[in-house]
């Protein structure tokens, strides 16, 4: 872990009131505008491939919800990839060395990945669960031998992976969490409120990249076929409030694929995948300006 920056004044989040209603939640912010949400909340159009890199830039190309189907996708250049999970439909080790074998024919100098809902056995409480309960949710998960899974993420030979942890490449802070409010009882679910914001709160003060598996409340969420937005609040309030990263990626609701920004914050969610788990969402790439003195 790189060493926190000193925080005077430190502001503190809490469970928000409107946890168990985020779309209740959605509306009062846009009415109290708090000064970490300016209110000029936007879309913004991808950058296209061909345009040139700026000078003193890196490039970032994030993707996620690829869902072991990786096979027709059209890579765009650039220098660091960021997965934000679900690589995998089931957290399968086979499945796993699949999607490594594919990270490895690519030229990124870093490949930063994360596991999302569907890496089952990346969560070894939804592991140790699932063998006392529900053997027939997930037959092919359940039949693993603990050995087979204990250690899956050092199957990921060529990238970096992040839970709850950070990194820092070519001089930015780049922070990764697998977290998403419950849904549908699947890995790394918490239920709203505090037990999802005391993982946000680990996120330290600092950071260049917030790499998440779900969406904060209100960016890129919606989801129309429940006619609700599915974003955090918790994430919300620790993004815009507290850490300001320059770049937050994001997956986890397919229907959400796109770009925001808050004036301050880009939003990307990267999601590869269609709602029909059609692998047609190109990657999105992103410049940002090299630190000082890296």
């Amino acid at each position: 872990m790189a060493h926190g920056i000193p925080s005077q004044g430190k502001v503190t989040v809490t469970v928000d009131e409107y946890s168990s209603n985020p779309t209740q939640a959605f509306t009062h912010y846009n009415i109290n505008q708090s000064r970490f949400q300016p209110p000029h909340v936007h879309m913004v159009d991808p950058i296209p491939y061909d345009t040139p890199k700026p000078a003193g830039h890196t490039r970032f190309v994030c993707v996620s919800d690829t869902h072991s189907r990786t096979d027709g996708i059209q890579m765009p250049y650039g220098d660091i990839l960021l997965h934000t999970g679900d690589f995998t439909e089931l957290g399968l080790p086979s499945e796993v060395k699949k999607f490594n074998d594919w990270l490895g024919s690519l030229p990124y100098e870093y490949k930063i990945v994360i596991a999302g809902n569907h890496e089952l056995t990346f969560d070894k409480e939804f592991m140790a669960d699932l063998v006392k309960q529900d053997y027939y949710r997930f037959p092919s998960v359940s039949k693993l031998k603990p050995e087979d899974f204990d250690n899956v993420q050092s199957l990921l030979t060529n990238s970096i992976y992040l839970q709850d942890s950070e990194v820092t490449v070519k001089g930015f802070r780049v922070y990764g969490a697998p977290w998403t409010p419950w849904f549908n009882g699947w890995g790394f679910n918490l239920p709203r409120g505090q037990s999802l914001l005391d993982k946000w709160n680990l996120i330290p003060e600092g950071i260049d990249i917030l790499m998440t598996h779900g969406p904060p409340l209100g960016f890129r969420d919606w989801v129309p076929k429940e006619l609700q937005r599915v974003g955090c609040v918790e994430l919300l309030n620790t993004v815009q409030r507290r850490v300001r990263p320059k770049l937050h990626v994001f997956g986890g609701i397919h229907e959400g694929y796109g770009i925001m920004t808050d004036g301050y914050t880009t939003y990307v969610n990267a999601s590869t995948c269609t709602v029909s788990f059609q692998p047609t969402n190109p990657p999105i790439i992103f410049d940002l300006p090299n630190p000082q003195g890296s």
